[in-house]
């Protein structure tokens, strides 16, 4: 048992591990299943791991179906080296029935634990919490509680989602590893989002949504130090408030089709997010 221990994180992962009480120790949380970190880097419904680039400053669906899309903003950096930009997930849209929640991370240069860089509003109006651990905000559709005192939260719709989302930035050494070529002037604050899911139907789709049908064959090159999601033209919305993907299932009313039960593994990102389908960062 590990009650009362202290751990120190990983020399790989300094500011994203959870601790394994199995194992006794701290391990870097994008070793875990089910997560969307780094740049960005998913764990679907089924398990596998796979990156989606996107494009900077574009908006991507990451999950749609009949009675909830979920659009993710995407920022980033363009490498002259390369033929991709380095991008991060800066905030999501959540539509779901007749509401609307924006989850985001706030632009900042430089970075303090300290300072909340999250913004929410539910239905078009901000939502505030005191900055205190388990504050919470609540309305009949959904609850927001802080996990921590600042740049945290865990929101759930009863029955039909949860999401834990973390403001976090690049930082020096990250930008120095992986040659993102970060400034002082912005240090890319951006979302660690976990996903689980309760009332899917067999016709969900999106980036991610797409991983918890059932019979999905992933087509990602699984060999690859870095298997790529292709098809970007079919996940491009035309903003954030946008239902207009390709792929696009969200109709407002109650869901139709066969519910697909998605209490899946779970996994925890950097800041405590679990359930399985996550994006996180680099």
């Amino acid at each position: 048992m590990c009650r009362g221990s202290k751990f120190t994180c990983p020399a790989a992962c300094p500011r994203s591990c959870v601790a394994d009480c199995e194992l006794c120790r701290a391990v870097c949380s994008n070793d875990k299943g089910g997560a969307v970190c780094q740049d960005p880097r998913f764990i679907g419904g089924d398990g596998i791991t796979f990156y989606f680039h996107g494009r900077r400053d574009k908006d991507f669906c990451l999950l749609s179906d009949s009675n909830l899309h979920i659009n993710a903003h995407f920022i980033g950096r363009r490498n002259p080296e390369m033929k991709r930009d380095f991008t991060w997930v800066q905030s999501i849209l959540v539509l779901f029935e007749d509401h609307q929640l924006y989850i985001g991370a706030q632009k900042t240069s430089t970075w303090d634990d300290a300072e909340d860089r999250l913004a929410i509003s539910f239905d078009g109006e901000p939502v505030v919490l005191p900055r205190e651990e388990d504050a919470k905000w609540q309305t009949s559709a959904l609850s927001i509680v802080r996990s921590s005192s600042t740049n945290a939260i865990t929101v759930e719709a009863e029955g039909k989602f949860k999401i834990t989302a973390s403001v976090v930035p690049v930082t020096e050494e990250e930008s120095r590893v992986h040659n993102y070529g970060v400034t002082a002037d912005d240090c890319f604050a951006h979302l660690e989002l976990g996903f689980k899911f309760y009332s899917l139907t067999s016709h969900v789709h999106g980036v991610l949504g797409q991983t918890y049908r059932e019979g999905y064959v992933s087509r990602v090159k699984m060999s690859s130090d870095m298997p790529i999601m292709s098809g970007e033209h079919k996940f491009l919305a035309s903003g954030l408030y946008a239902t207009d993907c390709a792929v696009a299932r969200f109709v407002r009313g109650p869901p139709a089709g066969t519910a697909l039960g998605s209490e899946l593994a779970d996994i925890t990102c950097s800041s405590g997010v679990s359930g399985r389908g996550i994006v996180c960062k680099k």
